[in-house]
């Protein structure tokens, strides 16, 4: 009998010894191996970004973006259907949804062609009912509208059979970088104020999507292409050019930020060791392929008298973007998600001699506040808001250099959701599209409005009349 009790005892001490070195190994792996939430973690922030994950996100260490992209037959597949649109791509169409949101308006006739061009959809056929004649546009602003006529028309011709048929419907499409209320526009106001309940902005896909005839873009796939293989030799974030680069027009500037934003960009980053800031030479002989941006840790993005056409081309990079609060939302700049510089604990503003006359700017206006109610976490965030002066800017990428997990991390997130989500593919833009067609059409009226007088120049015949004439 004593002999059982001596064995149960040693069966008992050692079962006590194996759960105690099981918790103590447990501990450990957490210790060692758990992702840590601080604020120095460059965690993916994928599964926050929607009601629901994506379902093809996957973390990566690496700002070359080892993640599990989406294969290319699908991002280049245009015969999507709805329910595989919303799967693949979750919130695409999140302005469209907001914009229908207002309710119905009338669309009026402009009886003089002038402004907004406007379409007819009618058996899924595009037409062309009113519009500027060549005389009366610019080769960028011609360039523009066909660009974007042939987005409508392949989003047309490339609907899926087993869908119910597009809608009937007239559009009213503005190329000009100004929004005009109602109509198809590259972008919309973020402050609430200009875009109340009664005003109604559609935004569309930019023309690049299509083709861009300048020489350091060219087309968005092959700026895409081009910043994928760039992105792949960097074996690090930190492998890439520490300073933040930007090239630009200075006249070319928001009435805002007084006509000053980008002016104010060169005298602040003037002489500076950590930047590569420069307004473009008259001659462009130090302009930058679009995707050169990427070579660089930082990239600082400015809007022009609108939106930046190069914003998209910005977020294709595994680089931190910098920007004064975006004021212009394009089809997707709601997926942006900001960490505010004055977040970040030890950013200071200076006022810099020069800049503004010595005088910081309010940061952040009422209207930031409004359009951009959410501050996301350095962990969470896929680009910096910055003050519109440009006061912190420095003291920021110091910042950012001091805390390199999260200057990854940050940039990382970018690159995953813009290129590896594949919302800048053919295929989210196709889906896109339709989803606009669907949406305008439930809202917009056009009865009584004399459509039904104007003569229909089928796209076909438009596109070789008014664009090759």
């Amino acid at each position: 009998m004593g002999a059982i009790t001596m064995r149960t005892s040693r069966r008992a001490s050692r079962l006590r010894q194996i759960v105690l070195v099981s918790v103590l190994c447990l501990a450990l792996y957490c210790f060692l191996l758990v992702p840590d939430h601080s604020l120095d973690s460059s965690r993916p922030a994928m599964a926050d970004t929607f009601p629901h994950s994506h379902p093809h996100s996957k973390s990566s260490s690496s700002s070359s973006s080892s993640s599990n992209h989406l294969p290319p037959s699908l991002l280049n597949n245009l015969f999507l259907t709805t329910s595989q649109c919303e799967a693949t791509f979750p919130g695409l169409t999140h302005e469209v949804h907001t914009a229908v949101s207002k309710g119905p308006f009338t669309l009026p006739r402009n009886p003089h062609g002038l402004g907004p061009t406007i379409l007819r959809i009618r058996d899924g056929h595009l037409s062309i009912l009113s519009y500027a004649r060549k005389v009366d546009l610019s080769e960028a602003m011609l360039q523009h509208r066909s660009a974007t006529l042939f987005q409508i028309s392949h989003a047309l011709l490339t609907t899926p059979p087993s869908e119910p048929p597009l809608p009937d419907t007239i559009l009213a499409f503005n190329h000009e970088d100004d929004p005009t209320s109602p109509s198809l526009s590259y972008s919309r106001p973020a402050d609430p104020s200009f875009d109340g309940p009664h005003k109604h902005f559609f935004p569309i896909p930019h023309f690049s999507f299509f083709a861009w005839p300048v020489s350091s873009v060219r087309s968005f796939p092959r700026a895409a292409k081009s910043t994928a293989l760039l992105e792949s030799r960097f074996p690090s974030w930190q492998a890439k050019d520490p300073r933040a680069v930007w090239r630009g027009t200075t006249w070319f500037n928001s009435a805002r930020g007084g006509g000053r934003l980008r002016h104010d960009l060169v005298l602040a980053a003037r002489g500076k060791p950590w930047a590569d800031v420069e307004p473009l030479a008259a001659n462009g002989s130090n302009a930058l392929m679009i995707e050169d941006f990427c070579r660089y840790r930082y990239v600082v993005h400015t809007e022009g008298v609108t939106y930046s056409g190069r914003f998209q081309y910005h977020q294709l990079c595994a680089s931190v973007v910098l920007a004064p609060p975006i004021a212009w939302m394009q089809h997707l700049t709601h997926l942006v998600r900001p960490v505010f510089s004055y977040q970040l604990k030890g950013v200071e503003r200076t006022a810099t001699d020069g800049v503004n006359d010595g005088k910081l700017v309010p940061y952040p206006a009422a209207w930031v506040k409004a359009a951009w109610p959410t501050e996301y976490d350095p962990s969470e965030a896929n680009i910096v808001f910055v003050a519109p002066d440009w006061s912190d800017l420095e003291s920021t990428i110091a910042w950012l250099e001091r805390h390199p997990k999260i200057a990854e991390g940050i940039a990382r997130r970018q690159r995953e959701l813009f290129h590896g989500g594949g919302y800048f593919s053919p295929a989210a833009e196709m889906c896109y599209w339709r989803a606009l067609f669907r949406g305008w059409s439930k809202v917009v009226r056009t009865e009584g409005q004399g459509f039904e007088n104007l003569e229909e120049i089928p796209w076909e015949e438009f596109s070789l009349k008014e664009i090759h004439k």
